[in-house]
């Protein structure tokens, strides 16, 4: 599972023009699920997003979690990010896990952070438009 996650000053995503999720201060989360993935790589990633450090503090270090700064998560499917890029010019996504498994991950996801912060989404499979103000630029990659 990998997460491409970004500190924001505020996100949105829209679905045919349609505002259907939004956050200000906080973290976008783009998510991809590979067809190894399951509870025990949900459970990790979510715990690692929710509290992993990348917000300043009064001294201007990166010590804070999102929860700390009572910030928002918005999440987003990614398929692309489980792709093989390493040969070739064309990109495979044979590593990806089938729509079923990754919706399911996907919605689990989302309902796991759901618990401990508030939590927007995109629409999972759609043609999505991400805006967004990227807060440093900061962004990671994880991946459990």
């Amino acid at each position: 599972m990998i997460a491409l996650i970004q500190r924001v000053k505020f996100a949105e995503v829209c679905v045919e023009g349609m505002s259907i999720g939004r956050i200000e201060q906080g973290l976008l989360v783009f998510l991809g699920v590979e067809a190894t993935d399951g509870e025990n790589e949900l459970q990790k990633l979510s715990q690692k997003i929710l509290n992993y450090r990348i917000f300043s503090d009064e001294k201007g270090k990166m010590n804070l979690n999102v929860k700390q700064i009572k910030g928002q998560l918005l999440v987003v499917s990614q398929f692309t990010l489980v792709a093989d890029t390493d040969k070739g010019l064309r990109p495979s996504f044979s590593k990806g896990a089938s729509p079923e498994q990754a919706k399911a991950l996907y919605e689990s996801f989302i309902e796991m952070c759901r618990l401990e912060i508030d939590t927007q989404t995109g629409e999972f499979a759609a043609d999505m438009q991400i805006t967004l103000l990227n807060d440093g630029p900061v962004t990671f990659s994880l991946r459990v």
